[in-house]
């Protein structure tokens, strides 16, 4: 292969060139989904890298190392962004504008850039500039509020919600919505992806239904959080976790006929007054038997039932291998990639040299996929 070749890449995202400047949790995941669906990725480094090396999450990128405080480190970013379709960067509000790297002006120099900006606080309002986490963001929403046990304080649930959720899955739909548009204007924009803002949006039904009074977020009244005795998780006798949601009526019926449950747990399904009795009941009866013994007479059925698993039992699971759900490479088990495309299926690329897909992209002039770079 010589200096300025790489491979070529497959899914649909094929040809889009993205520049992500380095960071920690959502910035990265974006990346990640993005060169799954056939990016090809350079990222920007520091020095000793983000303190977080992640062989799944750091894969298909182009690794550079520069120092972009340095006249040099700058040029090359510049230089990196002038043939970039999108840029990916997470620091606080105005970090990137002292660096001279700033949307102002790399959009001015190409003005097909999509440039991506991470934040948990959003560009503007009066916590921008603040630091924060996953937790932090999400309680600022009222999602926190409504996770944890009745009588303590809440529980954030990993940073799945927040960083994740609310973060990179609404700065990379951000991203190719972006990218869509610049087909019909031919222009890039900036993509604002704030954490806050995505949890709100992840809130939706709940805002919606809550005041109708169709839910509740009251944590001795949630359904969805674990109040209900048909909606929550049980411990065996094994000391291992099983989890039941039959919340339709049928199939509430048919995990209570399997259990062989008494008569009276069949009535009243939904009144909250019974909820705490009838959980004890549930506690009880899942506790006579292991989990392996509740798999084997529940998995598989409408009784709306699923083993809690830890990570390492869920790579080995029959449903998970059979949907190839991780992928062994180099001794690294990696998630395949999601969604699922039948006619462009996304894959993981290879790890490459930094300095040769630089130099590819200053090289390069061509059309590719609807894409001029010039």
């Amino acid at each position: 292969m010589t200096p300025t070749e790489v491979p070529k890449r497959t899914g649909p995202l094929a040809g889009v060139r993205v520049l992500e400047f380095a960071g920690i949790g959502p910035g990265p995941y974006c990346a990640m989904l993005l060169s799954d669906l056939g990016a090809e990725v350079l990222r920007i480094d520091r020095a000793g890298g983000n303190g977080w090396p992640n062989p799944v999450m750091d894969r298909g990128r182009a690794n550079l190392t520069l120092d972009i405080r340095s006249p040099g480190g700058r040029e090359k970013c510049l230089q990196a962004a002038s043939r970039a379709d999108v840029l990916i960067e997470g620091f606080r509000p105005g970090v990137m504008e002292r660096l001279g790297l700033g949307p102002d002006i790399l959009c001015d120099r190409n003005p097909r850039l999509i440039y991506g900006r991470m934040t948990g606080w959003g560009q503007e309002g009066p916590l921008a500039r603040a630091a924060g986490h996953d937790i932090n963001y999400i309680a600022l929403t009222g999602a926190l509020a409504a996770i944890g046990p009745q009588d303590g304080p809440a529980i954030p649930p990993l940073n799945l919600v927040g960083d994740f959720g609310g973060g990179s899955l609404f700065l990379a739909l951000g991203i190719v919505s972006a990218l869509w548009e610049r087909e019909r204007s031919g222009r890039g924009q900036v993509v604002d992806a704030a954490i806050v803002d995505g949890v709100t949006s992840l809130m939706a039904m709940f805002s919606g239904l809550v005041p109708a009074g169709h839910v509740s977020l009251d944590r001795d009244r949630s359904v969805l959080g674990g109040a209900a005795p048909f909606y929550r998780c049980y411990r065996c006798a094994d000391g291992k976790d099983i989890s039941v949601g039959p919340l339709e009526p049928h199939f509430y019926k048919e995990l209570l006929d399997r259990l062989g449950a008494p008569a009276d747990l069949y009535a009243d399904q939904d009144n909250p007054s019974s909820w705490p009795a009838r959980s004890l009941r549930l506690a009880a009866l899942f506790a006579t038997r292991t989990r392996a013994e509740w798999v084997s007479l529940l998995e598989g059925t409408d009784a709306c039932f699923a083993p809690v698993l830890t990570l390492d039992e869920v790579m080995d699971h029959p449903h998970m291998a059979a949907r190839g759900a991780y992928r062994d490479i180099d001794g690294i088990r990696h998630c395949a990639p999601a969604p699922r495309l039948s006619r462009t299926p996304p894959d993981i690329g290879r790890m490459l040299d930094g300095e040769t897909v630089l130099a590819g992209w200053l090289k390069r002039q061509e059309v590719r996929n609807g894409y001029h770079h010039q």
